[in-house]
């Protein structure tokens, strides 16, 4: 008999660029109608990118701006400000 073993979907984090279990990652979310948030839950609609659950990985995205880049589009600094607080919340 051969063993199967259930596969762990990975994703990258926008910030630090580790490769990690997609359960363990904050997912950023950008709606059809082009409006990005934090997805705590991980089940709302459209294009995701995948941050670490850290403060810190979320500015270092925002520096390099991986998630700006996945989505092809500009984020307002007023959105990351309101993805930070949120971050903070649930820290």
């Amino acid at each position: 008999m051969i063993s199967r073993m259930k596969r762990v979907p990975l994703r990258m984090c926008a910030g630090c660029g580790e490769m990690k279990d997609k359960r363990e990652l904050t997912r950023v979310v950008k709606s059809k109608e082009g409006e990005i948030s934090l997805d705590l839950t991980g089940k709302k609609a459209g294009r995701g990118a995948y941050v670490c659950p850290s403060l810190e990985c979320l500015k270092k995205a925002r520096k390099s701006r991986r998630i700006e880049r996945s989505f092809s589009c500009k984020i307002p600094d007023e959105v990351y400000d309101l993805m930070e607080q949120e971050m903070q919340k649930h820290e």
